[in-house]
């Protein structure tokens, strides 16, 4: 069984950061790819980022790229979400989430195991 457990959410003024850290544990983290979501109330959960196992590949939504920064440390089992310029929009719960592959996935449906979720709200 796996274990994910996200921190570092909180409230910050737009234009601040927050850093979002998600450990793992019950299974090899080093060789899966590993992503956050986020879903505001009344919509759905969307794809924020992803990243590869080794770390070398990323991946992001449109509206965080140049902003929004994920990272790894395998030999800490924890995946990292740098987020800057934060912007109200940004508000939402935020989770973390794995899959049994390495291959590139943004849909929440191709992911097989979620955290709780940490809330993050912008304040304008």
């Amino acid at each position: 069984q796996v274990q994910l457990v996200e921190t570092g959410g909180g409230l910050v003024q737009a234009g601040g950061s927050l850093r979002l850290s998600c450990a793992a544990s019950g299974r090899t983290f080093s060789s899966s790819l590993m992503g956050w979501f986020r879903q505001a109330p009344g919509k759905e959960r969307e794809f924020v980022a992803a990243i590869s196992a080794s770390g070398l590949n990323t991946y992001y939504t449109d509206s965080v790229k140049g902003r929004f920064t994920i990272s790894r440390d395998n030999a800490k089992n924890t995946v990292y979400l740098q987020m800057n310029s934060l912007k109200p929009e940004d508000t939402a719960l935020y989770y973390c989430a794995t899959r049994g592959s390495n291959a590139m996935a943004t849909t929440p449906g191709r992911y097989d195991y979620w955290g709780q979720g940490t809330q993050v709200t912008v304040s304008s």
